[in-house]
């Protein structure tokens, strides 16, 4: 497994997110906000730049986070499209950065989860749709997909081959659906996984540091290992020191108020997660 982080966790600067993730050994950066910009806001200048940062520091491209289907169930003709233009255009973003995959979510939904019907809809979104790069659907504390078992039936209804599962158990507990989702969840759906967010949960009050929350991570990296995960394991810190990141900063994740006082705090979980991912990697290998 190769480790990374996403960017605006640590700040908005791409050089120093750069600077500190091959300072600690980390392989990757997943791009989200930069600049104070937003993804799906980025120009191809912004982009171009950070993928010859990255380049500099012998950095990987962990992904690209746009915040596509991260809406209501779309139902008109011209929420369809848009949803759609979202998504084309993220490709198009991730292409330019060298992006492996487009994070997507499964959209909002209103009561319980319904993953068959966002299946259904998100097929109809995509249908005639040429995408460049792959896609991985994340398990979203507010989406219709909060467990990686939810995100399987999604799959099942969108019916491609094409699209992978982000699995981000810190959501589950955060969200109130599966306190455990380790290993159980993980079970259900591991052979789909291409990609891993890593925060610490307490319970639904919200993230702490690494080590601090409900999950075990340490277990869950050896599984992974032991699996033979090729992927990432992406930090989204989601924890700064002296204050809890607000409901609208979780749904929309970028900005200048949003990365504050997450450099110390991300560097700290870092520093913890690089030591577990070595304990983790089998005898004889690196993580």
């Amino acid at each position: 497994m190769r480790l990374a982080v996403i960017g605006d966790e640590l700040d908005q600067d791409c050089g120093k997110v750069a600077r500190t993730a091959a300072e600690l050994g980390f392989d990757a950066v997943e791009i989200r906000s930069m600049d104070g910009t937003p993804p799906h806001l980025l120009t191809d200048d912004q982009l171009l730049r950070a993928r010859a940062v990255l380049d500099e520091h012998g950095l990987a491209n962990a992904g690209f986070a746009p915040p596509a289907f991260k809406i209501g169930v779309p139902g008109t003709d011209e929420e369809l499209r848009a949803a759609a233009d979202l998504l084309e255009d993220g490709c198009r973003r991730a292409a330019l950065l060298g992006a492996p995959h487009v994070r997507i979510f499964s959209f909002y939904r209103d009561g319980d989860p319904d993953p068959v019907r966002a299946g259904r809809v998100a097929a109809r979104v995509m249908s005639g749709l040429r995408l460049p790069v792959p896609l991985v659907v994340e398990n979203g504390t507010r989406t219709n997909t909060p467990t990686l078992r939810h995100v399987l039936a999604f799959l099942d209804e969108l019916g491609r081959d094409d699209v992978g599962i982000l699995w981000d158990p810190g959501n589950s507990v955060f969200g109130g659906w599966d306190p455990a989702p380790f290993p159980a969840d993980y079970e259900a759906g591991r052979a789909h996984i291409r990609h891993v967010h890593v925060k610490d949960p307490d319970s639904t009050r919200g993230y702490v540091r690494l080590g601090d929350g409900d999950l075990d991570w340490p277990a869950i990296l050896r599984r992974l290992a032991g699996d033979g995960y090729g992927g990432f394991v992406s930090l989204e810190t989601h924890w700064r020191e002296g204050r809890r990141l607000t409901a609208d900063e979780r749904d929309n994740p970028w900005g200048e108020a949003f990365s504050d006082g997450g450099h110390a705090a991300s560097v700290a979980c870092m520093r913890i997660l690089r030591g577990w991912a070595d304990e983790a990697a089998p005898a004889g290998t690196g993580s």
